[in-house]
């Protein structure tokens, strides 16, 4: 690697990977709209390209000359009346990134997929990278567009791109500004939640994911996907752990899954009539109740991928928030 485009660089994992990789003395350049907030950036010594991953002009603008191009750029929502831009973003925008990627000969083409894009192999059974994706009848945005994006990279790998996947789990760290996994370390510190329900995911840890792309683009085999996920957690065990690092409650009760449901479809009718981000979405809790883990196995083998404690994880996460003064 030396001359690296990250797109999505100003945002959570982009800035973390960005940073990381000025740190290892590779000139960086980052794609990013004219209205990107540029708070996660800092002081990160990079050059801006003005552009949108939804326009193949300036896609191939930011590509050129570079050798190495890490897309992370994506839009997460689980807010169906932003479907259509879901896929405009997430899908045609990989496919514009795979184009010019093919045009200009880039020697490694790093894909920031997620576990979104990985089957449910079972209560407690972890999932790996062989799981079929299963989701349709859920019939979440978020989840079929990351699938249908991975399909845009791997026809590109059949024409030639070099090109590898990485999926990471629900991730925390430094830099979330806009909470995506944050929400639950400032939900349960500002006692927001204290109750649990069913089921669980994986966390990991930011820090975790930048080194696990970094190897990906060094040694990781074309063509292939490798998880990079956390501990596997319940949602009590996140909550309770969460509490003990920030203070708040652990929870008190479970909550029934038709209550929670019934919560996310009055909080997204909300989110419709006010034109507001609702604050739970109906298919933000599809598949509520379920344990899905995952397996980081083959990262680990192929690309030194290490977990962080979600302890630890959480310690760090606050205490940058509370540097920064978001809580």
């Amino acid at each position: 690697m030396r001359n690296v485009l990250v797109t999505g660089g100003t945002g959570f994992i982009g800035s973390n990977l960005a940073a990381a990789l000025v740190r290892e003395g590779h000139n960086v350049r980052i794609l990013r709209r004219a209205s990107s907030d540029l708070r996660a950036t800092g002081s990160i010594d990079a050059d801006y390209i003005i552009g949108d991953v939804r326009d193949p002009d300036s896609v191939r603008k930011a590509i050129k000359g570079c050798d190495t191009v890490f897309h992370v750029a994506a839009l997460v929502s689980y807010w169906k009346r932003r479907r259509q831009e879901l896929y405009d973003i997430n899908v045609g925008g990989t496919a514009n990134i795979v184009q010019a990627c093919l045009e200009y000969g880039i020697e490694k083409m790093v894909h920031t997929s997620s576990v979104a894009a990985v089957g449910f192999a079972g209560n407690r059974v972890l999932a790996n990278e062989l799981t079929e994706f299963n989701w349709d009848a859920h019939d979440v945005g978020y989840r079929i567009s990351k699938s249908r994006a991975e399909r845009e990279v791997l026809r590109g790998v059949e024409r030639g791109l070099p090109a590898v996947i990485v999926n990471p789990s629900v991730v925390v760290g430094e830099r979330d500004l806009h909470f995506n996994g944050g929400q639950i370390i400032r939900d349960v510190y500002r006692k927001r939640i204290f109750y649990d329900v069913r089921g669980g995911f994986s966390i990991v840890y930011v820090g975790d994911v930048v080194k696990g792309h970094l190897e990906a683009a060094r040694r990781g085999r074309i063509g292939q996907r490798y998880i990079l996920s956390g501990e596997n957690l319940t949602h009590r065990e996140i909550l309770s752990i969460t509490a003990d690092v920030v203070g708040g409650f652990k929870p008190l009760f479970r909550l029934p899954l038709w209550m929670t449901k019934g919560l996310a479809a009055a909080s997204e009718s909300f989110g419709n009539l006010a034109n507001r981000k609702p604050w739970i979405t109906r298919e933000l809790v599809a598949g509520i109740g379920l344990t899905v883990w995952f397996s980081c196995e083959k990262a680990k083998r192929e690309l030194n991928y290490s977990v962080t404690p979600f302890r630890t994880a959480v310690r760090r996460t606050f205490e940058w928030y509370r540097n920064e003064q978001m809580l």
